[in-house]
């Protein structure tokens, strides 16, 4: 998908014409809304984000030859780095292939790590 245009993220989510990654995608979002309570669910750069303060420090996307998790804080990235390592990982984001590749107790622990206090966006 390039970069979207929907104004909201069930737009977004209506966007994604896979049934398995747009299920993995709404999975990624309950789990983002249930662990970052503090946080605003947006839009921005073209895909969910989620914010803290107005710093974005969560977000996902689906991208054509994968799904994105954005990790933007890098002092959670560190702490996890034992348990990321493997993983198909850019400077500051997971990207799964397919929709049956994601961890989602590895996502749940990060966004709770997230959760427990403000640090540093990248």
């Amino acid at each position: 998908m390039a970069r979207s245009a929907a104004e909201t993220v069930d737009d977004y989510l209506a966007e994604v014409s896979d049934e398995a990654r747009g299920r993995a995608l709404a999975r990624l979002r309950e789990l983002c809304r249930a662990e970052l309570p503090d946080h605003t669910e947006v839009m921005a750069y073209g895909m969910p984000v989620y914010e803290r303060g107005g710093a974005a420090e969560i977000a996902f996307a689906n991208q054509k030859q994968y799904m994105s998790f954005y990790l933007m804080r890098s002092d959670i990235r560190d702490a996890f780095e034992e348990r990321l390592a493997g993983h198909d990982m850019g400077k500051g984001c997971l990207r799964f292939r397919r929709p049956e590749s994601i961890d989602f107790t590895l996502v749940r622990d990060l966004l709770r790590a997230t959760a427990a206090g403000p640090g540093t966006v990248c």
